[in-house]
């Protein structure tokens, strides 16, 4: 038959890694936590969604919802939904200034440059939104 044909191969060298490798570093731990914060970024995406399907629904479905809404483990869920959100969009800010290199000419504006602009965007269109909502 074959002379190169082997009945069993032998297995390459796998160096076993536990699962929760990423609690070993503070920074791998803060990357993973970044990354399952996406799950309540789709969360409020999906709320946004099911508030503005129940105010096309009329206002009675409207009201209920907003009744469900104001329940305290609702609101609690939220408060603590927020606070994800927030460790999310924060991380996500800090992170800017190593995907964005911005040029003028031939000098490289600085990173904290970067920076202070994603955070003054971010709270600027904070509060467009709150005058939107609250004074309108």
């Amino acid at each position: 038959m074959n002379p190169k044909y082997r009945l069993y191969y032998p297995r390459w060298y796998r160096k076993r890694i536990p699962i929760f490798w990423w609690l070993q570093k503070r920074s791998h731990a803060a990357f993973m936590g970044r990354e399952l914060t996406a799950v309540f970024v789709a969360y409020a995406a999906i709320m946004l969604m099911v508030l503005v399907l129940a105010m096309d629904r009329g206002q009675a479905a409207f009201a209920e919802m907003m009744d469900w809404l104001g329940t305290p483990a609702v609101v609690v869920a939220h408060v603590l939904v927020l606070c994800i959100l927030l460790f999310h969009t924060i991380t996500w800010l800090n992170l800017a200034p190593m995907a964005i290199v911005v040029k003028l000419g031939d000098r490289k504006v600085p990173a904290a440059a970067v920076l202070i602009g994603h955070y003054a965007a971010w709270v600027a269109c904070t509060g467009v939104v709150a005058w939107l909502l609250i004074w309108r």
